[in-house]
């Protein structure tokens, strides 16, 4: 285990991953964000990251906004065209449920395209909450793929820094602040607006 720890933390290990996955070509960073859209435990971030060291600050943030998108898009309309229904028959036993999701219906763009905006906001439960309402699809689609824009464009520059680091410290501290901003404005903005 020691012995793993020590190759994962030598230059020569992640230049080497980084040349692999830059042979990947687009497919591959455009699927690993996709993936994210699936699966919340997976950090964006570093998604992000992986891909602005491996292709360049602006291929990295189109391979990653991409992908996002269109995991976004996917896993809504799956959630609005295949478990709605069910959604539904469930949701008449439970009124916290109906309750809920009349919420959701009633949200308006700013809110949810402050609440999209903010990276530690789980996608996978928006696009479930929006999936299995009546909240209109294009307007959902546009406001969550013009957020993701801003939010993956952020995070390309916060991984850009991050790459930069590497040759210059004082982009550490920089990322490492604006990090922690954004952490703390979308815990405000999440207890504010749900």
């Amino acid at each position: 285990m020691g012995e793993l720890l020590k190759k994962l933390t030598t230059v020569e290990f992640w230049t080497g991953f980084l040349s692999v996955f830059r042979g990947l070509g687009p497919v591959f960073p455009v699927l690993l964000a996709f993936v994210e859209s699936l699966i919340p435990p997976l950090p964006l971030m570093a998604i992000v990251t992986v891909n602005v060291a491996a292709h360049g600050a602006f291929m990295g943030f189109v391979y990653s906004w991409v992908g996002t998108a269109l995991g976004s898009t996917v896993v809504f309309l799956f959630f609005r065209h295949l478990l709605k229904k069910w959604f539904m028959r469930f949701e008449e036993h439970h009124p916290k449920v109906s309750k809920a999701r009349r919420w959701v219906e009633q949200t308006n763009t700013p809110t949810l395209f402050m609440v999209a905006l903010l990276p530690f906001t789980p996608s996978s439960f928006l696009n479930f909450a929006f999936g299995v309402s009546d909240y209109p699809v294009k307007k959902y689609l546009l406001t969550i793929c013009s957020a993701k824009l801003i939010m993956i464009a952020l995070l390309a520059f916060i991984g850009q820094s991050a790459v930069n680091a590497f040759e210059d410290p004082l982009f550490i501290p920089l990322s490492l602040g604006l990090l922690i901003v954004t952490y703390l404005l979308s815990k405000w903005v999440m207890k504010k607006k749900m």
